[in-house]
């Protein structure tokens, strides 16, 4: 297993930046099948009919679809295709996405100029000012080897304490900037927690902890999306293979192994895209247990947040 987990880091530190392009296959093959799932089904039947109108009665607003915004690293760029169809299936969401491999925070603040992996038109504040989305999705796994200039060479394993201080302030700075390009009526801030990390998962955790405080000191919200691919008596144990959920059983397809599902590639800890990944970036195109697990529960939220 530790020879196995060693050609994973390898591996992840020379994918990080490069969240797979499997080939010249149809990036909708990952798309959200059309069949309603067994909780929606429920759902639908536990609600109460809605009794005839009183005539003369106004009829009630229908609820209105939230549009999103959706940044972030090599994991936000292998889901957001998935994201967006639930997104636009489950709460009729109108839906941007802008995610950009091997980033992090400070990629997306305003003023970090060439030292940034992202352009200015696709910064946060400049994003919010053009598309006024009432929530903004935030997914990074927490940039820990210095592949993006911005963060001057802050690194998890030569400077811990810093690195972690650098990421709080620059998950304040980012909400701050998000909230003053959208003036009075800002968005809802959903954070993205992380999965495991079997080399550093205390690292995770408290990047996780930084989502959560920043969360609730700015009025936003989290969205464990990591818990769904982590084991149910450990949140932060490292697997490539978990028990499929009731949705998977429901769905052959994505219960991939005899009640069991496959989460990561054997050459890739980090990434959920079951495709094998190369040097062009670009959204996952096979079908992931993985993926459809934490694009479901950021779904969840984000109807929440609406």
């Amino acid at each position: 297993m530790r020879k196995r987990w060693i050609g994973g880091v390898l591996a992840g530190v020379l994918l990080l930046g490069a969240c797979g392009d499997p080939g010249p296959e149809d990036s909708s093959a990952d798309a959200v099948p059309k069949a309603p799932s067994s909780t929606t089904r429920q759902r639908a039947a536990e609600q109460p009919r809605t009794p005839s109108r009183t005539p003369g009665t106004k009829k009630p607003a229908a609820p209105k679809a939230p549009k999103v915004l959706y940044l972030g690293d090599s994991l936000a760029m292998e889901n957001q295709n998935v994201l967006g169809s639930l997104l636009r299936d489950q709460l009729g969401a109108r839906y941007r996405s802008a995610p950009y491999s091997g980033t992090t925070l400070c990629d997306y603040l305003d003023g970090t100029g060439k030292d940034s992996l992202v352009p200015d038109k696709h910064k946060a504040a400049a994003l919010v000012r053009a598309e006024r989305p009432d929530v903004v999705v935030l997914q990074f796994w927490g940039n820990a080897w210095g592949y993006t200039p911005c963060m001057d060479g802050i690194t998890y394993d030569k400077q811990r304490e810093k690195y972690f201080d650098r990421y709080a302030a620059d998950a304040k700075a980012l909400v701050s900037q998000i909230d003053a390009a959208a003036g009075a009526d800002g968005p809802r801030v959903v954070w993205v927690l992380q999965g495991p990390d079997p080399i550093t998962p205390e690292r995770v955790r408290r990047v996780n902890g930084i989502y959560e405080a920043r969360s609730k000191a700015s009025g936003g919200r989290v969205a464990d999306a990591g818990g769904t691919v982590a084991p149910a008596s450990d949140r932060y144990a490292w697997a490539e293979k978990l028990p499929c959920t009731a949705y998977e059983r429901e769905h052959p397809a994505y219960c991939t192994e005899s009640g069991r599902t496959a989460l990561h590639r054997g050459d890739d800890y980090l990434h959920f895209c079951l495709a094998p990944t190369t040097a062009k970036s670009r959204p996952c195109p096979t079908r992931s247990p993985g993926i459809r697990r934490m694009a479901s529960e950021i779904t969840r939220v984000v109807a929440e947040a609406s």
